[in-house]
């Protein structure tokens, strides 16, 4: 990480620290004050948007319910395959608590950050200890892609939008395996609920 002024807030990201093991222990000796921001969705959706972003690169790859359940008639889980595991966040959130207290961890609704986006990022900004800068105005939703844009000040350049990755449309899954994937998930996202102090309704 770059060195920083005392007046400064320097940022990284990448969509694997909170899932990958060596983690908070490797962030925690580097600087035990770092603030942690995870953004999380409901598994089930993020399991079939996983699947659906692997699918575009890897179209012979087995389908999604062969992938997601080791005995389907069973309701047998796969939860080694990482698109079911990533979602099991009470169990990735576990390992962060042994080296960094709730406090520095603050948890983003995917969900809200589409039809709030300003409101999910005010509260980033409160957690940051930041002045709230970031506001509705500075965003319009652009119905192609069915995400918020962000607008550029002073309209000095076109407005920042998602990826051409993000936004596609899931592959389509049947109603029943879906239900399978709630029920699986729903203690492991009663007891996030619970560690969090925040209910996020994906039931």
């Amino acid at each position: 990480m770059p060195r920083t002024l005392d007046s400064q807030i320097t940022m990284e990201k990448t969509p694997s620290y909170f899932v990958t093991r060596e983690a908070p222990r490797r962030i925690s000796s580097m600087s035990r004050d770092t603030k942690l921001i995870v953004v999380v969705r409901n598994p089930v959706t993020r399991a079939i948007s996983d699947y659906t972003q692997t699918l575009s690169k890897k179209p012979d790859i087995p389908s999604f319910e062969a992938l997601a359940f080791r005995n389907r008639s069973l309701g047998q889980v796969d939860t080694s395959w990482n698109a079911i595991r990533i979602g099991m966040y009470m169990l990735h959130l576990e390992n962060w608590l042994q080296y960094f207290p709730l406090s520095q961890i603050h948890f983003v609704s995917g969900e809200r950050l589409i039809t709030d986006p300003a409101g999910e990022l005010g509260r980033v900004q409160d957690f940051l200890g930041l002045k709230r800068i970031v506001t509705d105005k500075h965003f319009y939703f652009n119905k192609t892609k069915g995400f918020p844009c962000l607008k550029k000040p002073e309209s000095s350049s076109l407005p920042r939008c998602l990826g051409k990755s993000k936004g596609r449309t899931h592959v389509q899954i049947d109603q029943e395996v879906i239900e399978q994937l709630r029920d699986f998930y729903r203690p492991y996202n009663i007891k996030f609920y619970e560690m969090v102090g925040h209910d996020f309704r994906w039931d």
